[in-house]
């Protein structure tokens, strides 16, 4: 994630879109306190950014003054990306109810890391939790390297290193990527490209803490969705190879 304002930029409003990055990462609310650590600024700038946030209602604090991401957070997003969510959510949720784990499409962002832009949890049971907003780098776990299966190789982050290639490869050559405890201890997870015109790279990903299925059948299902969710789009995309 950038930390730092970009030339000729904002650093007031760099700083708050870090605060709402901050809040996006963590599973809890934040004190006043963290946020300033975070971003490396005394706590009354901290403060006094929470508090604009707050008047424009994108954040919320609690009784103890911790805060947390509010409704209008959602709004936007949903604003923003309303098309692919309601080409691609119904999908979404099919693939997590046949497949009996959590679902989600995950998108390049900064060049270098993989974003949760939504999810999907199997309705006929306990499943695990991920929510939207999740940010890793790409190199990292099989929503992130599904994203570099759909890159050329020159678009790659340049730190990429030779065994994370030599990875990618090989999920190309089979058609999905797999990782286990790379992102989040004890999470499996098997992902695939998603092709969606107009825009980010995107992947679309099964997790679980344990695969239900072999991983083939599990790319399988996530590719035939995924070819769903790009014709919906006005793609045409072809079968990959493994399939």
């Amino acid at each position: 994630m950038a930390s730092q304002t970009p030339p000729g930029g904002s650093q007031t409003l760099s700083r708050g879109i870090r605060i709402l990055e901050a809040l996006a990462g963590s599973d809890r609310a934040l004190s006043i306190d963290e946020l300033a650590g975070a971003l490396d600024v005394h706590r009354s700038v901290a403060y006094r950014l929470l508090r604009t946030l707050e008047h424009h209602g994108l954040v919320a604090r609690d009784d103890a003054g911790r805060a947390r991401l509010a409704a209008g957070v959602a709004t936007l997003a949903y604003a923003v990306s309303r098309d692919l969510q309601q080409a691609a959510y119904p999908q979404l949720v099919e693939l997590a109810d046949e497949l009996r784990m959590t679902c989600l499409i995950a998108v390049l962002i900064d060049g270098d890391e993989a974003v949760t832009l939504m999810s999907a949890s199997p309705r006929s049971e306990v499943a695990v939790s991920y929510r939207p907003g999740h940010r890793h780098p790409i190199t990292r776990g099989g929503p992130g390297k599904a994203i570099l299966m759909g890159l050329p190789s020159a678009s790659w982050p340049a730190d990429v290193a030779s065994e994370v290639a030599v990875e990618i490869d090989e999920s190309r050559a089979r058609g999905y990527a797999l990782s286990e405890s790379e992102v989040v201890s004890s999470l499996h997870a098997v992902s695939v490209p998603l092709d969606l015109p107009g825009q980010p790279p995107a992947s679309l990903s099964a997790i679980h803490i344990s695969l239900p299925r072999p991983a083939p059948e599990i790319a399988a299902a996530l590719d035939r969705s995924a070819t769903r969710i790009s014709e919906s789009f006005g793609a045409r995309r072809p079968p990959r190879e493994g399939f």
